[in-house]
């Protein structure tokens, strides 16, 4: 099935599973639950996604059959209906208005009463949530690859502060890690992500709180 598609998420839902998906915003300002940030991947179109408007990206099949198109936050939260955890991934960048996403974000879980929260690899994100929306769960995305030095050291603990989100979504690839494991000491928990295999599972489960799961990552 589609990844970030009503037909991936609805078989998710009939196997008990918590969801993760990713959001970004259309042209209008429409949070739209699509990965990439240009449609040439995911689907026959091409062009960035930002450039087209709801209406018009609601109209685009996904790739992978099932007559998928792509959802909005509101046509997921719609399908979830609370019945299972949901965590939103804020996709953004650093020339991104930050404020104005998280703002359509918040605004489409008002009255939402099943499980969820948010994060992203923007500290700004998981610090607007805690100004803002305060119960709204927030985390913060991190990855060390190619970024190890103490520069990038220095860069993740100040986003950590920065960001100073409810929990950490951390590279499983970079576990064990003396930072994340710091954090779980001070109380704040760790989820790992993408777990695709046995191997990665058994790190998630020995260096983490929880999986980000994907095929063979799932138990």
């Amino acid at each position: 099935m589609p990844e970030n598609s009503l037909a991936a998420f609805s078989a998710a839902i009939e196997a008990g599973h918590g969801i993760e998906c990713d959001v970004q915003r259309a042209r209008d300002g429409t949070p739209m639950v699509f990965h990439d940030w240009e449609l040439d991947r995911l689907t026959d179109e091409e062009g960035p996604v930002a450039k087209r408007d709801a209406r018009s990206l609601a109209r685009i099949a996904l790739k992978g059959g099932e007559q998928q198109r792509i959802p909005t936050l509101a046509d997921l939260l719609e399908l979830v209906a609370g019945r299972v955890p949901l965590l939103i991934e804020v996709k953004s960048r650093k020339d991104a208005r930050v404020s104005a996403h998280c703002l359509a974000i918040r605004r489409a879980l008002e009255g939402y009463r099943g499980a969820h929260g948010v994060m992203s690899f923007d500290p700004r994100v998981a610090h607007w949530f805690a100004a803002h929306s305060p119960t709204t769960l927030r985390g913060l995305v991190v990855s060390e690859q190619d970024d190890k030095a103490l520069p990038g050291r220095i860069r993740r603990s100040l986003a950590i502060r920065h960001a100073q989100p409810d929990f950490l979504a951390w590279d499983v690839r970079d576990l064990p890690s003396r930072l994340a494991a710091a954090q779980r000491r001070k109380g704040r928990p760790v989820a790992t992500w993408t777990v695709r295999t046995e191997d990665q599972r058994a790190r998630a489960e020995r260096y983490a709180d929880a999986p980000i799961a994907e095929g063979h990552g799932f138990g």
